[in-house]
């Protein structure tokens, strides 16, 4: 097969991946991760608590690194690849996004709802003056229509986002669904078009080949699929895959799937895979990381919250039904609770040594 064009591959493994560890990321970690992805090639890593900069708190998790040692632990290892950070307005402020490029960051990506693209307009001002390269990213794509994610893509784009991306943050979206998106953006936006997709439905991989087809070329991953839900496109599978449908990444995989094997021997708790409460979210069209919070905090009433979410899916009801009825569950249990400091160490898997 000749060569089809250029699509440059973004890991999201110190990000994204912040969710299933609850945060916990040991520098050494970062560290190694950052190094890896360097040598392959990798063009971009993203490196923050898994909500973002200024993420880490009592509600979404205290990280185990505050976010500017985290960014600096990964620039100084990574020579070429571009740091980068999520924020989301509300939970990150101004002042995360400069502490972010003090630390070492290049790229930030801008996080709203699908259809809140103007939360991001004055940190996309913010970061042009801060001269950080920007990108939109409406998250729970899933959720809105192809008119309504261009209408806010073409926002992102009048703010001076250099890229936008559809963000599949529950594993949601179909094939078709992917295809009609994208296609509709690439017609009409001058900017660059991302994908970010889950696994909850099995279509990470397919899902993100489908919107390189229709023009997407800017896609994320995370090593062994390391991410929120059932996890992200494995970084290494999908690179493998591209190269064999004769896109060209300038990443070697061979590097990748070394570190991926790594990820699952050293720091991964577990391999992730597509279990009912996986693929309950994916259906219902929620956010991934309800896995590693929302979830949990529920079982301590002594359901199977799994169960739970599954029973709930099947009976039809909606992803905002659910959510309402998880969120008011556990803010009524979480009154009197005390955490405690070591619970979110006991989950961080095994520490590069």
């Amino acid at each position: 097969m000749g060569t089809k064009r250029f699509v440059q591959v973004l890991d999201a493994t110190m990000r994204d991946g912040c969710h299933p560890l609850l945060h916990q990321y040991t520098a050494e970690t970062l560290s190694y991760l950052a190094s890896s992805l360097d040598q392959a090639g990798t063009p971009y890593l993203e490196v923050s608590h898994g909500d973002g900069v200024g993420g880490s708190s009592l509600h979404f998790g205290k990280s185990l690194l505050l976010d500017a040692e985290a960014i600096g632990t990964a620039r100084a290892s990574a020579r070429k690849a571009r740091i980068t950070a999520l924020l989301l307005p509300g939970v990150g402020r101004l002042t995360d996004l400069e502490t972010a490029k003090l630390a070492g960051a290049q790229t930030v990506r801008l996080a709203t709802l699908a259809t809140e693209a103007d939360l991001a307009q004055r940190y996309m001002k913010a970061a042009d003056a801060l001269e950080l390269e920007a990108f939109g990213f409406l998250m729970l794509s899933s959720t809105a229509s192809p008119e309504q994610l261009l209408e806010q893509g073409k926002k992102m784009e009048s703010y001076g986002a250099s890229a936008v991306y559809i963000v599949d943050s529950a594993g949601a979206m179909t094939i078709d669904e992917v295809r009609a998106k994208v296609s509709l953006l690439r017609q009409h936006l001058s900017i660059r078009i991302g994908f970010h997709g889950h696994n909850n439905l099995g279509l990470a991989v397919g899902n993100t080949l489908i919107a390189v087809e229709e023009g997407a070329d800017l896609v994320d991953g995370c090593l062994a699929g390391f991410g929120a839900g059932a996890g992200n496109a494995p970084t290494e599978v999908l690179v493998a895959a591209l190269h064999k449908m004769g896109y060209e990444t300038g990443i070697d995989a061979s590097i990748l799937l070394q570190a991926a094997d790594e990820m699952l021997l050293k720091v991964m708790p577990r391999p992730q895979y597509i279990e009912k409460g996986a693929l309950s979210l994916g259906i219902a069209g929620i956010r991934g990381n309800s896995l590693f919070t929302t979830l949990p905090l529920l079982g301590k009433y002594g359901a199977d919250v799994r169960d739970l979410f599954s029973s709930l899916v099947i009976r039809g009801m909606s992803a905002s039904d659910i959510e309402r009825l998880a969120d008011g569950a556990v803010e009524e249990r979480t009154k009197n609770m005390n955490p405690s400091p070591s619970s979110p160490q006991q989950a961080s898997g095994t520490p590069f040594h």
